[in-house]
């Protein structure tokens, strides 16, 4: 899979309410909840938000989609991760890889195609055994027994985006690398101007992280990108619950985001919805 490389980043000052002050911040979304959009400001600043759909809360199931983001001093690691609802737990799949990810992306320092491909396949292995362990099919009735099993010999499945932003010390220069398979959105701005063409291209349903196979219909693309301080970047990342973003490309405020997470206008969310924006 090629890499896209693409020159400088930075940010621009925004207003909005503030959690956190400090440097060393982690986020890791709750299934069985919301998250309102809340912002944290460090050395980067950071939106988060997260929705389960209308349907999963009236069932008080738990929601397919995933965030984590860890911010240790100058260094930021983020996944979003979107479980395929076809698949065998989708939730699970979008758990498990994304907490996986963040771990190997706080770890590693094999930031390549390579690399990330010959985790993901690591990983098979011990998400099987989990899987085998969840939600006992015995006591389902036969129809829907035959359907679960066969459902589950084929594996739990997610979309996933993951990355590392790292600043040096005053800002002066960044890196960013960032690897994804499936259709979650990926955008990015540069001085006001959307550049995420390099991203669109590659964004397919077709293509996936898979419990029993690994990477398929694909190898995962990555992204990297080394710049300055001179100029300002914004990098944006929701899965399809939030699909209204599409077609907006100005900056949004908070409260914006927050009608769309709440979908009151449509009796709430038709998909799950996950959320993160990096500005620095």
């Amino acid at each position: 899979m090629r890499v896209m490389r693409m020159a400088t980043l930075s940010a621009s000052d925004r207003g909005g309410h503030v959690k956190q002050q400090h440097d060393n911040f982690r986020y890791v979304s709750i299934q069985t909840g919301e998250q309102p959009l809340t912002r944290y400001q460090g050395k980067l600043k950071c939106r988060y938000g997260y929705g389960r759909a209308a349907e999963t809360v009236n069932q008080g199931d738990a929601g397919q989609d995933f965030v984590a983001i860890r911010m240790q001093g100058n260094v930021c690691h983020f996944v979003l991760c979107d479980g395929v609802g076809m698949s065998y737990l989708g939730d699970f799949a979008a758990r498990f890889l994304g907490s996986a990810l963040l771990e190997w992306l706080e770890t590693t320092s094999s930031l390549t195609t390579e690399g990330v491909e010959q985790f993901l396949q690591r990983l098979t292995g011990s998400a099987s055994e989990q899987l085998e362990q969840l939600q006992p099919l015995d006591t389902s009735p036969l129809l829907l027994r035959e359907v679960l099993m066969e459902k589950r010999s084929q594996g739990s499945q997610a979309m996933y985006v993951c990355g590392r932003i790292e600043l040096t010390s005053g800002r002066r220069k960044s890196r960013v690398w960032l690897a994804w398979q499936g259709d979650s959105r990926i955008r990015l701005w540069r001085n006001g101007q959307e550049q995420s063409e390099p991203f669109q291209k590659h964004c397919k349903t077709s293509e996936r992280w898979s419990t029993r196979e690994g990477s398929i219909g694909g190898r995962p693309h990555v992204f990297e990108m080394k710049g300055s301080g001179s100029e300002s970047f914004r990098l944006q990342l929701y899965t399809d619950g939030l699909n209204d973003l599409d077609a907006i490309g100005t900056y949004i405020p908070d409260e914006h985001i927050q009608v769309l997470l709440d979908a009151a206008h449509t009796g709430g969310l038709e998909d799950d919805a996950a959320f993160i924006e990096l500005e620095w």
